[in-house]
């Protein structure tokens, strides 16, 4: 009995024990700036890739970022002075194309002038023995060219001669020899049952001579063989010339 208070109060009296370690100050310093390290770095970390995730980038400074507002203004002002030469050249050369276009076609123009203006000139140089030829109606280069199937051009130049003080005022006709269907055919122009606004172009009033051109209307599948040509002065035949085809 005596034994179990004398252990009892033994345990009640017995002092408490405390282990604490003690480190020195130079390693406490030491640790303290590592973990502090770590959490600027850790948070550095954390704040750039912040940045990085909304489109911004670490490490700008305002002077750096002043600099680059004056990079991108110098290269926009330099491309929309670019883009202004560009535009302004490519107006300046639709200008040109339009102004090349124009004087080809002048130039085209004046080249078929020309080359009517060398055909009358030989046309009408060969004409000139015979101006001087005796009084009368004349005939002069008859000519004549299929244009299409049922289209047929003719050409001619008819004078009247000599010292005539008056005006010759009279009718071309043509009559072209056909086969037609396979039959040969004799197509009269104007036609006889022509209205007078048709038979106006076949009109004649010169005092030297007239030019006679014009193109005649040909039935489907006709053949031209030949086409005359007379000149008609109330009625009578003054002169009359006949070409083949």
């Amino acid at each position: 009995m005596k034994y179990k208070l004398w252990v009892r109060r033994m345990s009640i009296s017995a002092p408490k024990m405390t282990v604490k370690s003690h480190l020195p100050w130079p390693l406490k310093a030491a640790f303290l700036a590592l973990v502090l390290g770590v959490g600027g770095a850790l948070a550095m970390s954390i704040y750039d890739l912040g940045r990085d995730f909304t489109g911004h980038k670490s490490g700008v400074s305002k002077q750096q970022l002043a600099e680059l507002n004056d990079k991108i203004s110098a290269l926009t002002a330099e491309r929309d002075r670019f883009s202004t030469t560009v535009n302004a050249a490519e107006s300046q050369l639709n200008i040109e194309k339009a102004t090349q276009e124009q004087l080809s076609q002048q130039i085209r123009t004046l080249e078929g002038e020309n080359a009517k203006l060398k055909e009358d000139l030989a046309f009408f140089e060969g004409l000139l023995p015979n101006a001087t030829g005796s009084q009368g109606i004349t005939i002069q280069r008859l000519s004549a060219e299929l244009l299409t199937p049922t289209q047929l051009r003719y050409r001619m130049l008819i004078m009247q001669g000599g010292k005539s003080s008056s005006d010759f005022v009279g009718e071309v006709q043509l009559l072209v020899t056909a086969t037609v269907a396979g039959k040969s055919t004799v197509l009269t122009f104007p036609a006889a049952n022509a209205v007078a606004a048709d038979k106006a172009a076949y009109r004649l009033d010169f005092k030297y001579y007239q030019r006679v051109e014009a193109i005649l209307p040909l039935p489907e599948g006709a053949v031209v063989k030949a086409i005359q040509a007379k000149v008609l002065e109330k009625g009578q035949t003054r002169a009359q010339q006949t070409t083949n085809l």
